[in-house]
């Protein structure tokens, strides 16, 4: 018997069969600057209506938490969390995303399992006006057993550039407000499953895998919204290292960002996975988000205003005078 891609564990067909089941869906996400039928290469994507265009590109994945989907057999939510940790990057400075790239590995290709996670993706473009232009599959016995899959994205982005935000006009006196997550979103995993190795028992009434899976909240509606409306000075993405990690990245040197803790909302699996693992809480806050995705810096005289712009915002801190670029009280 001869030898073939499939008798080594490659089977073409059933990503053929992928590409069936979601290329309608994804053709759906596109818009007159896509250019389709160029390349067999490449994805094209023109540019138009902006004087002086900037782009801006992110790239990330899911981490272990694919291992809670997997583990679950619940794979709808995975691919709008590698969507929304590419796009709230980019958000951070201001861009609007343009269109949006995958790359989906495993062992044994199931089709059926690849397209759900596809279709995330696509929802999630949907919902933040990009288009999903592209993207590889990469069946690899040997390197993943069968079962196993990675999820990555990359994101681009565009924002004129007198409109970029960076954290440069950061002033002393400046209001720190907090949008809610939507859960752990997709950072800190590794730890979460070592205090929770059973995704199925019961928390709050339901099975522990439906909290935990709950898909990484999109930013890009509501901070847009604001933005036309405020001068916004810092966007602060609440990723792996939480708080205390991702706030100073934006704080110009000089200034500290206080954070009022006990104004913070934790959600209620957070407090339970801190006080099962025992786990300080400093090392909470600079593991997870606690509860805060993104944070907003403003003006002062504005923080009324986007706090009833936004519905579920709220205040957490200011921006202050002081060496130290965060100080948590």
């Amino acid at each position: 018997m001869s030898n073939t891609y499939k008798s080594a564990g490659v089977d073409k067909e059933e990503g053929y069969k992928t590409v069936d089941k979601i290329k309608s869906a994804v053709a759906e996400t596109h818009n007159e600057n896509v250019l389709n039928n160029l390349g067999s290469f490449g994805a094209f994507y023109q540019i138009a209506g902006y004087k002086n265009p900037v782009l801006v590109s992110g790239t990330d994945g899911v981490g272990t938490k694919l291992k809670v989907a997997l583990d679950s057999k619940r794979y709808d939510s995975i691919g709008v969390d590698c969507f929304a940790m590419c796009a709230n990057d980019i958000l951070c400075h201001g861009a609007k995303p343009l269109f949006f790239l995958d790359y989906l590995a495993c062992g044994k290709l199931d089709s059926e399992i690849a397209a759900e996670i596809v279709m995330g993706m696509v929802k999630a473009c949907k919902d933040n006006e990009c288009a999903l232009i592209g993207g590889e599959t990469a069946e690899m016995p040997g390197m993943y057993k069968p079962g196993d899959y990675d999820v990555a994205g990359f994101c681009v982005g565009i924002v004129e550039k007198d409109q970029i935000i960076d954290g440069s006009k950061i002033k002393a006196g400046h209001k720190i407000i907090a949008l809610p997550s939507s859960g752990f979103h997709s950072n800190g995993f590794s730890l979460v499953r070592k205090i929770f190795p059973d995704f199925n028992e019961e928390f709050e009434g339901k099975p522990l895998y439906e909290t935990l899976l709950v898909p990484t909240r999109l930013y890009f509606q509501p901070v847009h919204k604001l933005l036309e409306e405020v001068k916004v000075d810092g966007i602060a993405h609440i990723t792996g290292g939480g708080i205390i990690e991702n706030i100073p990245r934006i704080i110009p040197q000089g200034l500290c960002a206080e954070i009022n803790t006990s104004a913070i909302r934790i959600p209620s699996v957070m407090l339970e996975l801190e006080k099962r693992g025992n786990i300080d809480r400093t090392e909470m806050y600079g593991t997870f988000n606690m509860g805060v995705g993104m944070v907003i810096v403003i003006d002062a005289n504005h923080a009324e205003k986007v706090l009833n712009l936004l519905d579920d915002a709220y205040e957490i801190g200011q921006i202050t005078e002081g060496e130290e670029k965060i100080v948590l009280n």
